[in-house]
């Protein structure tokens, strides 16, 4: 899809031997691990329970990309907790299956953003696809905030009042 953006051939594996298959392969995974840790996308959140290890402390998950919540303090990869173990809220690699079709429009544009200046060098055609990416990420952060349960305030005596 990146490639199709850019006007670009699409390729048939990321193991060809051609320019487009290369930055494809050094950057979808660097990229997508990025964009999953810039928001708490509902898709890629998940609670995690960490029982301690024999250093005392939790050892954070190699799929977690970036601790939202925990019951303790994160140095490096550990988090020191009081505490036999804890649950920690956090954005997680998940597999491109498991993209909803807004962010895998927005990988997508970031990807053609990147491979922009490599393959064709043209500013003109990247300040426009730097554009459509900040639009696509407000898109993809609206669609994704709305996703799920409202906030419903039930049995709330100010509202009750109201009425």
């Amino acid at each position: 899809m990146a490639l199709l953006k850019l006007g670009e051939e699409p390729i048939q594996s990321l193991s060809d031997d051609c320019v487009s298959s290369q930055l494809a392969r050094t950057l979808f995974d660097p990229i997508t691990d990025a964009l999953i840790a810039s928001h708490p996308w509902r898709f890629a959140t998940r609670q995690i329970t960490l029982n301690v290890n024999a250093d005392g402390n939790f050892t954070i998950p190699s799929d977690v990309l970036r601790v939202l919540k925990s019951g303790g303090q994160i140095i490096g990869n550990n988090i020191i907790a009081a505490s036999d173990s804890i649950t920690i809220t956090a954005c997680v690699r998940v597999g491109t299956e498991q993209y909803p079709s807004y962010f895998s429009s927005l990988v997508a544009t970031k990807l053609a953003l990147e491979f922009c200046v490599p393959l064709s060098g043209d500013q003109t055609v990247f300040r426009m696809l730097a554009a459509l990416y900040e639009t696509e990420l407000q898109n993809a952060k609206f669609i994704d905030s709305s996703i799920g349960g409202g906030n419903h305030i039930e049995n709330f005596s100010l509202i009750s009042s109201r009425f």
